[in-house]
């Protein structure tokens, strides 16, 4: 039986949806973050980074999203069901796999890291200063960046129903957590393509035995 080692508010959730998607016995362990915000210490009892998703499986303790759901899809999923099987596809599948936390999810993450310059921890008399800084940051580089990713990403969408095309993939959960940050927080507007597919996404039933098991899907910060 797989063993999530599920930390609140993280990136832990797709291993969730991904396990509910392939139907295979797993159960929790629950974490809650720190006041900081910061994974608690305990998790490194398990893995030496002390960062979420780690799973326990057939003696191994795997972590990284990517690492996990291709271990799973690899490990359970042998009719193919979540890797598509054309080149073009498979190559597609490939890319938005290791798009979302090589290329996405570091832009995403400084502009939350930007946006609490001006809050605590910081010390108060250098508060105004964190948030004018955090500001230009933002104005001047981080806002083109997340644009550019957002009409990128939705121009995929408008001409494929899913990440690898007509099927839905491991590379759709991958791309399930940058995706939600972007729409919540990425300060891009409306952007349709990627609200449909995240709707889409949220129907499925497995997404949705997720959240039952795993509490809401909900976002750090």
């Amino acid at each position: 039986m797989v063993v999530v080692h599920h930390l609140e508010r993280s990136r832990s959730w797709r291993v969730l949806w991904m396990l509910e998607e392939l139907g295979i016995p797993w159960k929790m362990v629950r974490y809650s973050r720190e006041p900081s915000m910061l994974a608690p210490e305990a998790l490194k009892k398990i893995h030496p980074l002390g960062k979420s998703p780690v799973i326990e499986d057939n003696g191994h303790v795997l972590a990284e999203s990517a690492a996990i759901l291709e271990y799973l899809q690899e490990t359970y999923d042998s009719a193919q069901q979540l890797r598509p099987q054309g080149q073009e596809e498979r190559l597609q599948y490939r890319f938005w796999l290791h798009y979302a936390e090589g290329s996405l999810m570091p832009p995403l993450l400084l502009k939350l890291v930007l946006g609490q310059m001006g809050k605590a921890p910081v010390p108060w008399l250098l508060r105004p200063l964190g948030k004018v800084l955090g500001k230009g940051v933002e104005s001047a580089f981080l806002n083109q960046q997340l644009a550019t990713h957002s009409r990128f990403i939705e121009q995929h969408l408008a001409e494929h129903r899913w990440f690898s095309g007509e099927q839905f993939s491991v590379a759709d959960i991958q791309m399930s957590f940058p995706a939600s940050v972007l729409l919540a927080r990425g300060g891009q507007g409306d952007l349709p393509h990627l609200s449909d597919w995240l709707a889409r996404g949220r129907q499925r039933p497995a997404w949705q035995r997720a959240e039952e098991a795993g509490g809401p899907f909900d976002l750090p910060g």
